[in-house]
């Protein structure tokens, strides 16, 4: 059958169909609706409350009549069963409407109803004329609505058509079952051809949540399937560097460098690595962690498992300036073993990058410190055998292809300080095996968080000078505002003048983006010092350096702030053992999603807790801030929403690659005929094809 075979199909709804990405009877059938009205609820007349109440009344046309003048003309239409009657009013297309009735006919009218006067009425009803018993039981049921458009509308394809054409193709058409029946028992969901029946005619609605919940699972079962099959063939089917040996370095560092105990979280995350580089297969780990739970000592504990074993390590940043700062703290705990830890970004000059690369390629640099650049062509490893990156989120799937691709397939570890929801998690990072650092390292405490407004500026100020007094340091940030930064820098500076008068025996300090780079660090250099009490500051990324004696950070027009940049300022304070404090100021107006916000950053110090909430807020692609390469478009699942569905169709999906990797068992032959195109597609979009 061929959607031409349809009837009421013109070559004018034809082309509707295909602009909207319907090229055959498969994709038609795949076309679901978007909701569904109810209109298995029929009442008489009389038994009408008025209150707003979606109902289907049946009954004759008594009188047809026009009423009010001009642009306020409308239609009234009564409606009488044996109970009573009802109106039924047009405000728009009065003439259309007004042919459109006879009295004397049998109606169906659908809406809500609501009482003015003496009438109920309903204010532009779905109306469907009734013929005779039957044509009432096919309209009083549930009504399927699908996504609509333009080029429907010009062409006038509507719901009711689009149903019509629905049912011939489950009278004459056999969808393709390819989900295996042993997996549709487990999961207990209909077969496809029910599930199509269930959502596109459902009697009742239990069938159509079903009937999606079998669509659903069935979109992210192909998406884990395909991802557990990557890991299959890229990952698994490459042996891992042996890091057998626990010598020198690692003893050293942990027994005698670091001043500190490690917390039970960095203890569990170091033994699954320490698992993992001794299994022989290729380490594939990421590690997440909130800001300042100690994911760099963990990473650090993972390049010294590399070089007692004779290999070297890269340490991945998304920018120079993190990259840069990556490079201190490494050199900083790496230099008591004697060991060369160099940079490598843009913008060296051509003497020093030609050193650095003879180092790295002679094996006299073992660690190795920059950008994506590092894993680009001209780089050359002597014995590559770590990959650590950092921030994840912002390096696709194709990036960690492209780096197991170096260095004949080194182990890869990858930290994230963004925390990521678990939906989120499971789709972006199915590949990779998952750690959890939970709790703050010893001596830290959380900070403490409260939401204040202009009228409190006095007493916040007051409460400031005894902590500076007690040799404590503040950061007063400001928005970008409207993303203009003559505004921003306006703002700031104002500020700043003001912090200057309210603080005389304290040093303010002032950063924004219109400052050279020089002139940025000397500031910062100045604030780590202790040579700036008060650092005012517009840009969030230069506030990421650690300054263990800040203790105080108050954030200017907080309600415009997103939550994840709320809680990554945040984590630039309580890095030392002094109790910090966080205060929101609220502008004077503030949207409700700006108060949850607010609300939320005061209640918890938890990153999952607030990306949880972040995520459901802004959904997953604003969430991640762009279009992320490693996030999949799903037409009916939703990652937030079904993450219950998700977790089934991953346990699902993984189990039978385990079990039948090339899917050549007879159960399993629709299965291949699906996937296989499905699998090409994603394999060439992660750069793997």
């Amino acid at each position: 059958m061929k959607l031409l075979d349809l009837k009421k199909l013109n070559t004018k709804r034809l082309n509707a169909l295909s602009k909207s990405g319907i090229e055959s009877i498969g994709d038609l059938l795949h076309f679901l609706p978007r909701r569904y009205l109810d209109r298995t609820t029929v009442l008489p007349i009389r038994n009408l409350k008025g209150q707003g109440e979606e109902v289907t009344v049946v009954g004759r046309i008594k009188k047809i009549q026009e009423a009010g003048y001009g642009h306020k003309k409308r239609l009234e239409v009564i409606l009488q069963d044996d109970t009573a009657s009802m109106k039924g009013v047009w405000f728009k297309g009065v003439h259309y409407f007004k042919r459109a009735f006879k009295e004397g006919e049998i109606y169906a009218f659908f809406g809500k109803a609501k009482r003015y006067g003496k009438y109920v009425s309903m204010a532009h009803p779905d109306t469907d004329k009734v013929g005779d018993k039957n044509d009432l039981q096919d309209l009083t049921r549930i009504m399927p609505v699908y996504p609509s458009n333009k080029a429907f509308s010009k062409s006038y394809i509507t719901s009711k058509l689009i149903n019509q054409w629905q049912r011939t193709i489950l009278n004459t058409h056999q969808p393709p079952e390819f989900i295996p029946t042993h997996i549709l028992k487990e999961q207990n969901l209909p077969e496809r051809k029910e599930a199509y029946r269930m959502v596109h005619f459902p009697e009742s609605q239990k069938e159509y949540k079903k009937a999606r919940e079998r669509f659903k699972f069935e979109e992210l079962f192909l998406f884990e399937l395909s991802v557990a099959k990557m890991k299959h063939t890229i990952i698994e089917k490459q042996n891992g560097h042996l890091f057998t040996e626990m010598g020198e370095y690692t003893t050293t560092f942990f027994n005698e460098i670091i001043p500190f105990e490690l917390t039970d979280g960095q203890k569990e995350a170091l033994a699954d690595i320490k698992k993992d580089v001794r299994a022989g297969q290729q380490m594939n780990r990421l590690i997440q962690g909130d800001v300042g739970s100690g994911k760099t000592v963990v990473a650090i504990g993972a390049i010294l498992m590399a070089l007692d074993n004779g290999y070297q390590a890269a340490f991945m940043a998304p920018t120079e300036i993190l990259a840069e700062q990556h490079y201190r703290t490494l050199t900083e705990f790496l230099d008591p073993l004697d060991i060369n830890v160099r940079l490598l970004v843009g913008n060296q000059k051509a003497g020093l990058r030609t050193d650095i690369l003879t180092d790295v390629e002679g094996g006299n640099c073992e660690v190795v410190v920059g950008t994506h650049a590092v894993i680009q062509d001209e780089v050359t490893f002597n014995n590559l055998g770590l990959a650590v990156i950092d921030e994840q989120h912002r390096f696709g799937v194709k990036q960690r292809a492209e780096i197991l691709e170096k260095g004949s397939h080194p182990h890869v570890l990858v930290m994230s300080a963004t925390p990521i929801p678990r939906s989120l998690a499971m789709t972006l990072y199915s590949d990779l095996d998952i750690s959890i650092i939970k709790g703050l390292p010893a001596g830290r405490k959380p900070v403490k968080t409260a939401v204040r407004r202009d009228t409190n500026r006095q007493d916040i100020y007051g409460f400031m000078k005894s902590e500076l007094a007690d040799g404590g340091q503040a950061y007063v940030v400001y928005p970008l505002v409207e993303e203009s930064e003559a505004m921003d820098l306006k703002d700031a500076t104002a500020g700043f003048e003001n912090l200057k008068s309210q603080f005389p025996n304290y040093n303010v300090g002032l950063l924004h983006g219109r400052l050279k780079s020089e002139e940025k660090d000397d500031v910062m250099q100045q604030f780590i010092s202790n040579e700036i009490q008060i650092l005012v500051s517009t840009t969030v990324i230069e506030v990421g350096v650690d300054v263990p004696n800040a203790n105080i950070m108050i954030i200017e027009h907080a309600e415009r702030f997103g939550l994840s940049q709320l809680h990554q300022l945040r984590g630039r304070i309580g890095r030392g053992s002094r109790q910090s404090y966080c205060v929101l100021m609220q502008g004077q107006k503030i949207s409700k999603e700006g108060r949850y916000r607010l609300q939320t950053m005061a209640k918890t110090n938890d990153g999952f807790e607030i990306a949880e909430a972040d995520l459901k807020l802004r959904g997953p692609g604003d969430f991640l801030g762009t279009k992320q390469s490693g996030l999949p478009d799903f037409e009916v699942a939703d990652i937030v929403e079904d993450e219950g569905i998700l977790e089934r169709a991953k346990s699902a999906a993984w189990k039978l690659m385990d079990h039948d990797p090339n899917l050549q068992e007879d159960d399993h032959q629709e299965l291949r005929k699906v996937f296989t195109p499905y699998f090409k597609e994603k394999a060439r979009f992660y750069g793997m094809g």
